[in-house]
């Protein structure tokens, strides 16, 4: 029989964060890390076409060089304020995994791009228990970053979430619905 594991435990339905380098963004004003091996580029805002029936938190779809590519704006998935928009907001944009295997592109937006950081396994702890105040399913870990800590993210986990939203949000059931 193993002895149960001490310390915070890591929820059983996210990955904990494996240490490398992250692309740090920022949120309103809180720091969030994404594995820059998922990170293609970083532009611009750039025009936005909406797309009926999604989220608020979906903005719409992007035309990246004759890609369409779906767009959401993170700190409203997390429920940040928006009001600090500035000319430093910009759209990541993830090279993702398909649940069939393939690759998908991602946009999101974000109010920055601070740096890129290389967190190590000591660095790196599991989520803590939020006691279900935070819905922590995204999270994959916290990093040590001197005085920091940096909330990293799992972006596989939040596009099927959202995808699986849109799905739902823009199915004929709902789109023949009497409006009210």
């Amino acid at each position: 029989m193993t002895a149960p594991a001490s310390g915070p435990q890591t929820p059983s339905h996210t990955t904990m964060a494996q240490p490398g380098k992250y692309l740090i963004v920022t949120l309103g004003r809180e720091s969030y890390g994404i594995p820059v091996l998922k990170v293609r580029e970083i532009i611009r805002l750039c025009p936005i076409t909406p797309v009926a029936n999604m989220p608020p938190h979906v903005r719409g779809v992007i035309n990246l060089r004759g890609k369409i590519i779906p767009l959401v704006d993170l700190r409203l998935r997390f429920g940040l304020s928006t009001e600090d928009d500035n000319d430093r907001n910009c759209i990541v944009v993830a090279q993702l995994t398909g649940s069939s295997g393939g690759s998908r592109l991602y946009g999101t937006i974000v109010n920055g791009v601070e740096e890129v950081a290389h967190f190590t396994a000591e660095d790196i702890e599991p989520t803590p228990d939020f006691g279900g105040a935070i819905d922590a399913q995204f999270i994959t870990g916290m990093a040590k970053s001197g005085p920091l800590v940096r909330t990293l993210i799992d972006l596989d986990r939040i596009a099927s979430a959202d995808m699986a939203t849109a799905a739902v949000a823009s199915s004929p059931a709902e789109a023949s619905a009497p409006a009210s």
